[in-house]
């Protein structure tokens, strides 16, 4: 059973995770498409450095901590059957998926019917199929197709295949994790997977690892209320600063080539560093945030933030870019005022949603956020 205050970190830390996310993606370096070992290629400035460190590195635990959480309580419901979890899975993930995929590409698809926004989408490369096509417009049926069910132009989707998917693996996970032969070689493999950022459309190696070790850590009693001497915040917390501020100064001034594999192996431990100082450092913040109303109100649309910031932040930042391009900061401008825009647009689109089409509102999150 789940005490009053873990359910409350798990609502609060759903919520961060989410609210980050949008900062993350709302990254805009010349080189936009961050990975592990990614090299921005330009000079080190306080708005260069502050957006990688962020971006690339502090913000980087939370989509670990989403799928441990979502592990965890998949796990606490053995005692329903497997196959009405299943079903209900279909109504909260896929056609959540299916439905915002959709929007992603309707969105898509009307702001190429205007000079100006087709230009913003054409240029982000966004939509981009091949050396010629870089429009929706310009695809066939069935390419359209494959976008909506696996590539969805509302990139961040992924999150919601790859949970379906290891919700309906489930009694395979629980089993490799819960008998002790299997369990070290699946944790190995899975490990290696995660290390080596390895990923396919249907598996990857982040939300397998993770899913698994929160039903691991269900399944075993993990004490989540208290750290062991092994997970103490306060070195955790010095670990997770200095490497991460180590690896964003390497990214810029790289000191020889085959710099990578290096920044690989910090970038992972800045995410398990971070991990732990989350978890078990900050519940004095928590506690405060969670017991104001307004927090909790808002909490209730993490959801909606989710699916809603993308691929809106990509073509508003291009957009933004354009008009704002000779301003001194206009990228930490738009790296932090966009996100937060979109953040509150989010949430006030859920909340219209939900009070003035209740049914609808439930139907395209899940079921999430009624409260």
């Amino acid at each position: 059973m789940l005490s009053a205050f873990n359910s409350q970190k798990f609502r609060f830390w759903s919520f961060v995770s989410m609210f980050l996310l949008v900062f993350v993606h709302g990254y805009n370096l010349n080189q936009g498409y961050l990975q592990p070992w990614t090299m921005p290629g330009e000079r080190l400035t306080a708005t260069s450095f502050t957006e990688y460190w962020l971006a690339n590195g502090l913000f980087r635990f939370r989509i670990p901590m989403l799928f441990i959480i979502s592990g965890y309580l998949f796990a606490m419901s053995d005692h329903k059957p497997y196959k009405q979890r299943s079903a209900k899975r279909v109504k909260t993930l896929l056609y959540p998926y299916l439905i915002w995929s959709a929007v992603g590409l309707l969105l898509t698809f009307v702001l190429e019917f205007f000079p100006y926004s087709r230009n913003i989408v054409s240029a982000t490369g966004m939509m981009q199929i091949d050396e010629t096509r870089t429009l929706l417009h310009q695809y066939h049926w069935y390419e359209v197709l494959a976008r909506w069910i696996f590539f969805p132009v509302s990139y961040q989707l992924w999150f919601i295949r790859v949970l379906l998917i290891y919700n309906l693996a489930y009694p395979a996970l629980r089993y490799c994790v819960t008998h002790r032969i299997a369990r070290w070689i699946f944790f190995s493999f899975a490990f290696l997977l995660w290390l080596s950022t390895a990923g396919f459309i249907i598996i990857e190696g982040e939300g397998l690892l993770f899913f698994s070790l929160g039903i691991w850590m269900q399944k075993t009693n993990f004490n989540i209320d208290a750290p062991n001497k092994w997970l103490r915040p306060k070195f955790w917390f010095l670990v997770f600063m200095l490497l991460s501020i180590v690896k964003t100064v390497l990214a810029f001034n790289a000191p020889f080539n085959g710099l990578g594999p290096i920044l690989l192996l910090m970038h992972k431990a800045v995410v398990l560093s971070g991990l732990i100082c989350a978890w078990y450092g900050c519940n004095a913040l928590v506690k405060w945030f969670m017991n104001k109303k307004w927090f909790v109100w808002l909490s209730a649309f993490s959801f909606m933030i989710y699916v809603l910031h993308a691929p809106l932040v990509v073509y508003a930042t291009r957009a933004v870019f354009m008009q704002i391009n000779d301003w001194y900061g206009y990228r930490m401008i738009t790296f932090i005022l966009l996100p937060l825009c979109l953040v509150a647009l989010s949430v006030i689109v859920g909340a219209l949603l939900r009070k003035l089409l209740p049914s609808v509102y439930s139907f395209v999150t899940g079921g999430r956020g009624l409260t």
